[in-house]
């Protein structure tokens, strides 16, 4: 993927730039690139979005300062998120750049019609801890609104399958024309004739579909992904909506998730723990042998380094962090209790005075490695 280019360097501005100039500047290259003056020129179709996409940023106050802070950022670094544009975006967003008619009106109604879209859809997807950790690709059944056979459709007699109107206003300076949508037909140009049982008066009927749906590993829960073009069909034709995926986590019952890292919480017998020992617990991919050194402290934390979860924006795995948790038994028999007292004059099992402080340290130390 090719790096951004810098948003003040695309519209020719400096830094302290007003909004005036801002948008001046747009406007001139919105002129220069816009498709109706360079038809089949890709070039010049890519130079215009990128201008639209570069204003959008520059012309919201809260954006623009994102953008002087952190530049181009990949999503979920903490920094400034940018989109790239479609020419739906542009000429809803920025139709009025020119004033009044909009982009149409300013080249004198050049035909274009502002091509309808879909609705969007929004389904819940659960995933468990593994298949957040290695990515998993998922068949989903959606209901979607798609364009159904048998409907005929007609001129819509308001624009005359123009999917424009035209409005002329006098005005002490002379006839001003500007041209917007079409109010009857929204732009379609069409309206329908006739349509089959069980198709709705936008010619749309809804279907079941099965889709393929590839998660990227890291994902986390409340996280949203997109589909686009696998949401409702646009009424008589157009883009078709987006598919949004809302990710919902589902708790493991021995690991929790800490960002990228996963905790797992082992207790110990307190003789364990003095005399050390060999124990399996669990991880995102399976069980995993782990040696407790004699003497090991309650609180203490342990580093399985790599066995995380895959970042998201490719920058390796988490760690798993075992925080080690010290039984005591609480029902003792008379024998047992013997025994301990008769422990409890040797130097070796009486705590050293700054031993919560020693532990709360080397608990810091081993956290941030």
């Amino acid at each position: 993927m090719s790096t951004k280019r810098d948003y003040y360097e695309i519209l020719g501005v400096s830094k302290t730039a007003t909004a005036e100039e801002l948008k001046k500047a747009y406007r001139k290259l919105a002129i220069q690139y816009h498709p109706d003056k360079n038809p089949g020129n890709k070039e010049a179709e890519e130079k215009f979005k990128e201008a639209a996409e570069a204003y959008e940023v520059l012309s919201d106050a809260n954006k623009r300062s994102q953008y002087d802070r952190f530049g181009h950022s990949k999503p979920g670094s903490g920094g400034f998120q940018s989109h790239e544009m479609n020419m739906e975006d542009i000429f809803s967003n920025f139709g009025d750049i020119f004033g009044g008619g909009g982009f149409e009106s300013f080249f004198g109604g050049s035909g274009r019609s502002r091509q309808r879209k879909g609705s969007n859809l929004r389904i819940k997807l659960k995933l468990t801890l593994e298949e957040i950790s290695n990515g998993v690709e998922k068949k989903i059944k959606v209901n979607r609104l798609v364009q159904a056979d048998g409907v005929t459709y007609k001129n819509c007699t308001t624009c005359q399958g123009q999917g424009q109107v035209r409005k002329v206003v006098n005005t002490m300076l002379g006839q001003m024309v500007s041209t917007t949508t079409c109010p009857a037909c929204n732009g379609a140009g069409q309206t329908i004739d006739k349509r089959p049982p069980g198709v709705d008066s936008s010619g749309l009927i809804s279907k079941e579909d099965t889709l393929s749906v590839k998660i990227p590993a890291g994902v986390a829960d409340g996280m949203q992904l997109s589909m686009s073009g696998k949401g409702n069909d646009a009424p008589g034709g157009g883009i078709a909506g987006d598919l949004l995926i809302l990710i919902e986590e589902i708790e493991n019952a021995e690991l929790k998730r800490d960002g990228n890292n996963v905790v797992y919480d082992l207790h110990i017998s307190f003789i364990d723990a003095a005399l050390g020992t060999s124990v399996e617990v669990p991880s995102i991919t399976g069980k995993v042998r782990l040696k407790i050194e004699p003497g090991t402290q309650s609180g203490k934390i342990l580093r399985l380094r790599g066995k995380g979860i895959k970042d998201i924006n490719g920058y390796g795995h988490g760690d798993q962090l075992i925080y080690i948790n010290v039984w005591t038994p609480k029902k003792l028999t008379a024998e047992e209790k013997a025994k301990l007292e008769s422990l409890k004059a040797s130097p070796n099992f009486k705590p050293h005075p700054d031993a919560n402080e020693k532990g709360f340290f080397e608990r810091m130390r081993e956290y941030f490695g």
